[in-house]
């Protein structure tokens, strides 16, 4: 048994010292091109090392910890508690609901956006396009603000309707409110479904489009049987796209904070109770789901586009 142990360790090192020698002097085109794809891979690798493998190692050591500041011990009473706790569960639901309308309302909206961005020969398209895009550069804080700018108390199209209704401003106003929120992430959302659907739309088949129309089926029955199809791989990917943006957002909750969600909560555990060890339960639980629905949403692109 000795000797087979030792054979089997010289095996591996002499398959790690081949594959080492194939990366500093390769001698065949499969081995420069499997020492080009580690050389492209190294910067990637670094940060996912660094800035991934790392944090996440200790987020996820420090959630099972006894103390709040320091690794001490081992207990599951954190995740215990957002499983038990109906404050958790709130926010839970709060975070997943709020996810979701938004991620529907954005679709819905950049779906028609695209198809005349791409049907149809507007006037100033890159004009459109410009500031239909804009938002992307901007960080949540800021959307935050413009959003009390235009609906807040003095807003501007707070004032406007008040002044034309004759009701008090403050009774109008809905920046700091759920609707106020819901708009502050569209205007983030909507841009991103836009430009990855402006993309599958490219890729329609307009002479399908045009057989259908001249069959006698009216622009909704193209749409629906002809159209609809081909970019659902678009609409699957964007909604993917989305409704993590949305799980994710921080900056315009923060402003707002007309909505306890998850990342929010987040912040006030470390903020308020310096309590990090619950904190790194929550990020590890929002890790986890993050990860496991984007893989398994991808493999579902994936089949879709197969099929």
């Amino acid at each position: 048994m000795a000797a087979e142990a030792d054979v089997t360790a010289g095996q591996s090192i002499g398959r790690i010292r081949w594959a080492l020698s194939s990366l500093t002097a390769p001698t065949s085109e499969r081995q420069r091109e499997l020492r080009r794809i580690v050389v492209l891979c190294l910067p990637f690798l670094a940060l996912l090392t660094f800035s991934g493998v790392f944090p996440l190692t200790e987020m996820f050591r420090i959630s099972f910890s006894e103390a709040r500041l320091t690794t001490e011990g081992f207990t599951l009473e954190y995740y215990q508690q957002l499983v038990t706790d109906p404050y958790y569960r709130t926010i839970a639901i709060n975070t997943l609901w709020f996810a979701v309308a938004t991620t529907v309302a954005s679709v819905g909206i950049a779906v028609p956006v695209a198809h005349a961005l791409e049907k149809y020969d507007l006037p100033a398209k890159s004009v459109i396009l410009t500031v239909l895009s804009f938002p992307n550069s901007l960080p949540g804080i800021v959307a935050a603000f413009m959003i009390i700018v235009l609906f807040g108390n003095t807003g501007i199209i707070t004032n406007f309707i008040a002044a034309l209704s004759g009701q008090s401003a403050i009774d109008l106003a809905m920046a700091t409110s759920v609707a106020g929120l819901f708009f502050a992430y569209l205007y983030s959302m909507i841009p991103r479904a836009l430009l990855l659907l402006r993309g599958t739309y490219a890729e329609v088949n307009a002479d399908a489009e045009e057989a259908a129309r001249s069959l006698g089926a009216s622009p909704l029955e193209t749409f629906r049987y002809v159209t609809l199809p081909q970019i659902k791989p678009g609409l699957i990917g964007a909604s993917i796209l989305v409704f993590r943006t949305a799980l994710a957002i921080f900056g315009t909750i923060l402003i707002l904070k007309s909505l306890l969600v998850w990342t929010l909560q987040i912040d006030r555990e470390i903020a308020q109770g310096f309590n990090i060890a619950q904190a790194s339960a929550m990020a590890t639980v929002w890790f986890v789901f993050i990860f496991a629905f984007t893989f398994l949403a991808l493999r579902y692109t994936s089949a879709e586009v197969s099929i």
